[in-house]
């Protein structure tokens, strides 16, 4: 029966005969290879001309110079009680399951007069530039908080951190390292320096006590460089106010937790919340 097919029998498929199955899985594959090339397209594409959309797309390098300048308006918008804390960088956090992180955190502690806490942090977020959309809510909690937004997935918050002391931090969260943050540069302290000489022998410190390093930000508007430069503390005084009376020159602060004068273009800050008295010099940014 050469040439007849029984009944109920398929056609036999020879090489060039391909099945509908055969033609159906190459048609799959080619579509998939398509779609896989055009994602890679729209990839580099977005990779190369879109602005981030998520923390994880930004490093720390490049987040350090938002960060930088966000310490800077602070410091404008706080006055000239504002003392710069070192940066710190906490590594180990975890970008994705796969790839670690670190994070970038700087503050700025301000001190005011015992019960302006909530007045200073609400004068802070009024100051910040409006784009930031910076606010003061009270919370049950923790009382007044300030939140606002630097850009760059970059956060601003702030809190009362005492009696008489207000925190302002910038942060980062959690993203690609990168390269590392820079630090910004800062020359040895000079009038800073020789104000804090003269307030710590005025606290009776044992001469030639090293300051802690200098740190800086950025003023906004290229209007020069905030500088603080801090002691370790020395011990406290019976009246620590009354001890530094004859190098004070303009008085900005009298508080029991906090002593502040200006000294020529300088603010100087003395920490008396703890055992020691803790000397801060700081050259602030125009408002």
């Amino acid at each position: 029966m050469n040439g007849v097919e029984a009944a109920g029998q398929a056609p036999p498929t020879g090489p060039g005969r391909p099945t509908s199955s055969g033609r159906r899985w190459r048609w799959l594959l080619a579509a998939t290879v398509a779609w896989a090339v055009l994602l890679a397209v729209l990839t580099w594409t977005s990779v190369r001309n879109d602005p981030p959309t998520v923390r994880e797309q930004r490093t720390l390098t490049e987040a350090g110079s938002v960060v930088d300048r966000a310490i800077g308006a602070l410091v404008a918008a706080a006055g000239d009680t504002a003392v710069l804390t070192p940066p710190e960088v906490d590594r180990g956090c975890r970008v994705t399951p796969f790839a670690d992180g670190a994070e970038l955190s700087r503050g700025v502690d301000v001190f005011v007069a015992a019960g302006g806490e909530a007045t200073l942090l609400e004068r802070v977020a009024d100051r910040l530039p409006a784009d930031w959309r910076a606010g003061v809510r009270l919370t049950a909690e923790d009382g007044a908080r300030l939140r606002g937004d630097a850009g760059e997935f970059v956060t601003v918050s702030g809190g009362i951190a005492g009696d008489g002391r207000v925190r302002l931090t910038v942060d980062t969260g959690c993203r690609p390292v990168g390269d590392g943050y820079d630090v910004p540069a800062a020359d040895a302290a000079g009038a800073e320096g020789d104000a804090l000489g003269e307030a710590l022998r005025a606290l009776g410190a044992p001469a030639g006590q090293a300051p802690e390093r200098v740190v800086t930000a950025p003023c906004p508007g290229g209007g020069g460089t905030a500088r603080s430069v801090r002691s370790v503390g020395v011990p406290a005084p019976a009246s620590p106010a009354a001890a530094l009376a004859p190098v004070t020159r303009l008085p900005v602060l009298d508080d029991s937790q906090a002593y502040a004068y200006r000294r020529g273009p300088v603010t100087v800050v003395a920490d008396l919340s703890g055992d020691q008295v803790v000397v801060s010099v700081n050259t602030g940014c125009p408002a």
